[in-house]
């Protein structure tokens, strides 16, 4: 039996998406696909369009036979991070593949750089240092060191670490080596669409940032782009809700955090670094908007993402004391959110033999990972009216997987 592991934030799930799904179990001859999930928050430090019940749903109803949730510590955090996280879950539930996408397309170059950043890391590391007091960003450090560390006749057998993609593949392929993991990575190129292209280039296939942008802007034509479940899921979900997620519903209740917390307890939030607690002050009494906020307090050295990042952790109070405690190179569990037929045969023939608790439903929490997970429900749900705010809380406990036959 061939089990396929792939991470996924279905942000949401469109055409392309539903490209690398299935030319992943080609290549792979997949008999089980186990998708990890971001949750509430997202690695760039957005909230889901749609809550994880409703990705979940997406992600099964496209042929995915698992969904396992991506806890917060993880999802919410530089492509390292992120990457220990998935794939120590992924490792877990026994998984022989991982494959992603990426610029590339090939899996050599990811081994090959991986071999020899893995040679050259304390090398590697000085060149990033040097290159930050330069005052650029910590992303284009990293690949102003890669090619410093590359730059020869052999730069063209090494993948490019200044594409998005490609340098989350290098962290999964990176993960699986430092973990020791006997999953095999393998690669699928994405085609058409880039990961932040805000606009459709293509008949069918358009990146999760433009769909999300059209439909934000009024414009709800994006059928041609998504599966015909994804399109109803969403349209169900706005229904019911009377609300899809974006930042700009959650600007009041992050005004209202920066304003009233004291640069101290600013300075205690996870990713406050240098002072930028006096630059968040400065600038929130003036800011109109989310955007308007972004837009006044990035510089050169922050990207939009870490500085994104660093909102969603003080509207979920997430301190630094809090991450710094936790092992955050693997999982201390995995949150089961949903199952095909096929996946629920798979999972009660190997969960005797699975080393980390596989939570089904929440209960009183005894894990301090679990906790952030629950305060980022609590937040992502806020900017509902009740009871509905309510109701979805109590969801959050009282659901358990959801189950989707294939028959």
């Amino acid at each position: 039996m061939n089990v396929l592991g792939i991470v996924v934030e279905y942000n949401p799930l469109h055409n392309g998406h539903l490209f690398h799904l299935n030319e992943s179990k080609k290549i792979t001859n997949a008999d089980v696909v186990i998708a990890v999930m971001s949750g509430y928050f997202l690695q760039r430090g957005e909230p889901a369009l749609v809550s994880k019940w409703t990705r979940t749903e997406m992600a099964l109803a496209s042929g995915v036979d698992i969904v396992v949730e991506l806890p917060y510590a993880f999802a919410t955090q530089k492509a390292e991070t992120f990457a220990n996280g998935a794939v120590s879950i992924l490792d877990a539930l026994y998984c022989d593949f991982l494959c992603f996408g990426s610029e590339a397309g090939k899996i050599e170059p990811f081994l090959l750089t991986n071999e020899l950043l893995s040679q050259s890391n304390e090398y590697y590391d000085a060149l990033i240092q040097k290159y930050m007091k330069t005052g650029v960003s910590y992303p284009k450090a990293q690949t102003l060191a890669f090619q410093n560390l590359c730059s020869g006749e052999h730069q063209s057998s090494y993948i490019d670490l200044s594409l998005p993609n490609n340098i989350l593949g290098y962290h999964y392929v990176k993960a699986i080596h430092d973990q020791r993991s006997k999953m095999k990575p393998t690669t699928i190129k994405r085609t058409s669409a880039g990961y932040h292209d805000l606009h459709f280039h293509s008949p069918t296939i358009a990146s999760a940032t433009s769909i999300r942008k059209a439909i934000f802007s009024g414009n709800l034509q994006i059928d041609a782009y998504v599966p015909d479940q994804t399109f109803k899921l969403i349209n169900n979900y706005e229904e019911k809700y009377k609300s899809l997620h974006q930042w700009e519903c959650y600007f009041q209740l992050l005004k209202y955090r920066i304003m009233t917390m004291s640069l101290d307890d600013i300075n205690a939030i996870y990713e406050v670094e240098e002072g930028l607690e006096y630059r968040l002050k400065q600038h929130i009494q003036k800011a109109t908007s989310f955007q308007n906020f972004m837009e006044r307090i990035k510089t050169k050295r922050y990207t939009w993402t870490r500085l994104q990042r660093l909102c969603t952790h003080i509207l979920t109070n997430t301190t630094k004391s809090q991450i710094n405690k936790l092992t955050m190179q693997k999982s201390s569990y995995i949150r089961l959110l949903g199952m095909s037929d096929i996946g629920q045969k798979y999972l009660s023939e190997h969960k005797k033999k699975v080393n980390l608790p596989i939570i089904s439903k929440l209960s009183t929490s005894q894990d301090s990972l679990l906790d952030l997970d629950i305060k980022a429900a609590h937040t992502y749900f806020m900017i509902m009216p009740e009871p509905i705010r309510t109701k979805l809380l109590q969801k959050e406990f009282a659901t358990p997987p959801i189950r989707f036959n294939k028959n």
